[in-house]
């Protein structure tokens, strides 16, 4: 299980360090093998492989003749990217993808469960600020819930 933020800052070549205390997770679950692709909500997610494939089979065995599934297929298949995690524990993120989410230098990667999201630092701020407000209510499925 993935969970917590870091922040890091990625290099000149566009790779991020993945933090050491996921580093022994990735190689076992996945021999280091990731898919990064794009999220709508502006973010990129990285997903084991080993995780990301029965995502993608669902999202494949949608009906692409809905246009938000389609778009969905387009956003998350279209953009998905294997990356390897090299020996010192470095993926590149694919430029395309650093300017989909606005990724220039300083990031934030967090935990997710079984996934990451890869937010620039900035939109991270403003999407946990927002996230302190339900500027719409409480969600349905969160009545009832407690911490």
């Amino acid at each position: 299980m993935f969970r917590g933020g870091t922040s890091i800052s990625l290099d000149n070549k566009g790779r991020l360090a993945v933090p050491a205390k996921y580093r022994d997770e990735l190689l076992s679950s996945c021999a280091g093998q990731l898919v990064i692709t794009a999220d709508p909500s502006g973010c990129l997610l990285i997903y084991p492989q080993t995780a990301w494939e029965p995502i993608e089979q669902r999202l494949n065995s949608l009906s692409s003749f809905n246009p938000q599934t389609r778009s969905l297929q387009r956003l998350l298949v279209g953009n998905a990217n294997d990356v390897e995690m090299d020996g010192a524990g470095r993926i590149l993120v694919p430029p395309t993808l650093r300017q989909f989410a606005g990724l220039v230098k300083d990031v934030m990667l967090v935990g997710q469960g079984t996934k990451f999201e890869l937010w620039d630092s900035g939109k991270w701020g403003l999407q946990i600020e927002s996230a302190l407000v339900f500027k719409d209510g409480m969600p349905p499925e969160l009545h009832g819930f407690s911490l």
